[in-house]
This record gives C-alpha cells, sequence and structure tokens, in this order.
C-alpha cells in the first residue's frame, strides 16, 4: 500500500543537520528537531539545560565528553575548530567538560585549558590519572606518579585545581586505599576538588570509598551497552550517593544511525577500527538496536541519538552523559536531547523492543577490555 503524501516520515540525522546548518548553534536550546515543511512538530519552547548533582558537585545534565576533538576516533581536529567546538557546548548550556592526559596524549587537556581559559570559573572541568604515557602507556596509579602528573595536567588545563579528577583505569598492582589516600592529599592541598573512578568495579568503588568520598563513577553506558546495570555499579552509586557518567552514551556514534557495514575506520586513528562490535558483519547485526530508537523518534520528532541520550537521563537523576563531537551541527543535535521528554510508555516500549534484541559483539577489543575492571 503506498503512504498517503500526509503520513509524517522519520526524521533522520542527515535531515537534522542539513536543517540545523540553516539555524546555527542556537538550535541547541530551541526545539527538539526541525523537520521538513510537511513534517512541522507542535510549536514549543525550547528547554533549558538543567543540572544534575554527581555527588555534592553540580553539573549541566549533559556535559562534553572532549576526546574525540583530538584522539581515537580518527584524525585530530585543528585547534580553531576544537576551541570552537567546546566554546559552543558552553554557549549552548554545558557546564561540565571531560577530558584526560592520555587523550593525544596531552592535546586534549591544551585544547580544553586554551577554550575554556576564559570561562575557567563558570565550568567544572574532569581529567584523568591512570597510565605512564612515557612507559608506554602501562597503567601507574602509585601515589608518587599521582601527585607528579597533577601537576602537568594543572599546566595543560591552565587552572590552579581540577574539578574532578579520574582514576582513569584501576592499576592492579596498586590498592585502591592508596589511589584514593592520594587524591584526599591533593584534595587537601587544594589541586583537586573531587574525586572519580572510571572502569572500575562496584567492589573496589565502595572500598575507595572508605578512604575518600568519591563522587562520580565513569564507565561506557548506552541504549545498547547495559553492563552497569548487571555489575552493581549503578546500583553501588544509588546506594553511596555517587554519580554516574556514562562515556560512549550513543554507542561510540552507532546509535546516531549514520553507521552501518559500508563504514570504513581509520585503523591508525580510530579505535573503532579493531572493535568486534564495528565489524561489517555486527555492524549490520545490530541494525535492530537503531531501528527500535528510530521508531519512537519518528514519534517525537526527534532522532535516535536524541532518543538515546533521552534514555539515558531518563534512567536514573544522578546520570550525566557526556556525549562528544567536533561537529557544531552533531553538537546541536546531542544538546537537542534535553527538548526530548519520555513517558513511562515510551521507556517501556523502548525496554520491551531492546529485551527482545541480542548486542552482537564485545564493546572494546580484548587490549582494552584488559584493563577494565
Amino acid at each position: 500500500m503506498k503512504k498517503n503524501k500526509q503520513e509524517r516520515q522519520p526524521l533522520s540525522r542527515r535531515d537534522f543537520l542539513a536543517t540545523t546548518a540553516l539555524f546555527g548553534a542556537g538550535l541547541a536550546v530551541g526545539p527538539v528537531a526541525r523537520a521538513a515543511s510537511s513534517n512541522q512538530p507542535p510549536d514549543r519552547e525550547g528547554n533549558k539545560m538543567k543540572t544534575r548533582k554527581l555527588g555534592n558537585l553540580e553539573v549541566s545534565e549533559l556535559g562534553s565528553g572532549c576526546m574525540s576533538i583530538s584522539a581515537n576516533y580518527g584524525p585530530p581536529a585543528d585547534r580553531n575548530q576544537g576551541i570552537r567546538a567546546i566554546r559552543t557546548a558552553y554557549e549552548n548550556g554545558v557546564r561540565f567538560f571531560d577530558t584526560a592526559e592520555v587523550y593525544g596524549p596531552y592535546t586534549n587537556e591544551e585544547f580544553v585549558g586554551e577554550a575554556l581559559a576564559p570561562l575557567r570559573d563558570k565550568v567544572v572541568i574532569a581529567t584523568k590519572f591512570g597510565f605512564d604515557i612515557e612507559a608506554d602507556g602501562v597503567p601507574n596509579s602509585r601515589p608518587e606518579h599521582i601527585k607528579k602528573v597533577v601537576e602537568a595536567s594543572l599546566k595543560r588545563l591552565r587552572t590552579d585545581r581540577i574539578d574532578l579528577y579520574y582514576q582513569h583505569r584501576v592499576d592492579p598492582k596498586v590498592p585502591i586505599e592508596d589511589v584514593a589516600g592520594a587524591v584526599k592529599d591533593l584534595i587537601q592541598q587544594g589541586k583537586v576538588m573531587h574525586f572519580g573512578l572510571s572502569e572500575a568495579s562496584a567492589k573496589t568503588i565502595r572500598r575507595a570509598h572508605v578512604v575518600q568520598s568519591v563522587t562520580a563513577i565513569q564507565s561506557e553506558y548506552s541504549f545498547m551497552e547495559r553492563s552497569p546495570e548487571k555489575n552493581g555499579v549503578l546500583k553501588a552509586c544509588e546506594d553511596l550517593g555517587i554519580g554516574f557518567v556514562p562515556w560512549g552514551p550513543v554507542g561510540m556514534g552507532y546509535l546516531t544511525g549514520q553507521i552501518d557495514a559500508r563504514k570504513k575506520f581509520d585503523l591508525k586513528t580510530d579505535l573503532r577500527s579493531g572493535f568486534d562490535r564495528f565489524s561489517p558483519q555486527n555492524l549490520s547485526a545490530n541494525a535492530p538496536i537503531v531501528d527500535a530508537l528510530r521508531r519512537l523518534a519518528d514519534k517525537k520528532y526527534a532522532t535516535p541519538a536524541q532518543i538515546a541520550l533521552a534514555w539515558l537521563l531518563a534512567q536514573k537523576p544522578f546520570i550525566v552523559p557526556i556525549p562528544g563531537t567536533r561537529n557544531i551541527n552533531h553538537l546541536n543535535e546531542n544538546l537537542g536531547a534535553i527538548n526530548v521528554q519520555l513517558t513511562p510508555a515510551d521507556l517501556r516500549e523502548l525496554e520491551t523492543a531492546f529485551s527482545q534484541i541480542e548486542v552482537h559483539g564485545g564493546r572494546m577489543n580484548e587490549m582494552q577490555m584488559q584493563v577494565v575492571e
């Protein structure tokens, strides 16, 4: 049967980006999406970026993951593009920016430091330690190493304090109590404000929290990657009053609906080229996950990425996703997620669909998973 010409058509990411290009950065806090003239959503005011609490640290409800500006998802952006992406996020309500010494290495902290220097007292900056970059990137969370590298991060970030300092990966050779104690010393010195852990187990989180209150946990979590729901990490956060910061909130780009089996990833600069989940076979096999998001996106005049981010925001009030991009139009799309309100029925629809889907492929390669606790 042919579709009636008046029937609504789904809003693809391409449609969204083509339309947002006409409106510029201000779209991020405008209506959720502009469709073609035959598919206009109801008029409604754009929502203002709200705040959430990670422990007792107040941040914007969406943060900005800055990694992809300079590392891991392709060749680095040039300086002007990177700084513009960060400052545009700020102009549209983002007050929480995430980086790490290993991104680049070092260059991402430099980007963030330069971009946010004029705004320093208005933003929350998170960075990470935990690898010995001068020794082939092996884990190193010895207290003396932490106290050495924090000085370099402070310099690159052009600041006198780090708002949230994460252990990037748990070091099996260093008791977590020693790590927490070293960061506690830095907090007492005023060089660090809050302590975080990344990809730590629930047991490690609870042990660390006894020595120094943990403010936030960062791990991969998305509509398609549910590990924190199963391994006790989200429960530990809820029990202890710790915030949770999902990295990869749109499935490392997959949940945008713009990556399929034809996508070629740069073997030298894009980590996804070696991830099982991003093999051509698994990219095709996981298409039903994006289809589930797209069906609801059509009803909400949104895009799959916006539904994926809105889904995360709806899970727990202490969850703050940090989508990352260097592309201003993609940034606008991501920030438009704050205008997507998912009802209990919407959430049930998504969960029912997901319960019938198998996720194909592990989330990272074997080497990456060896340093995930």
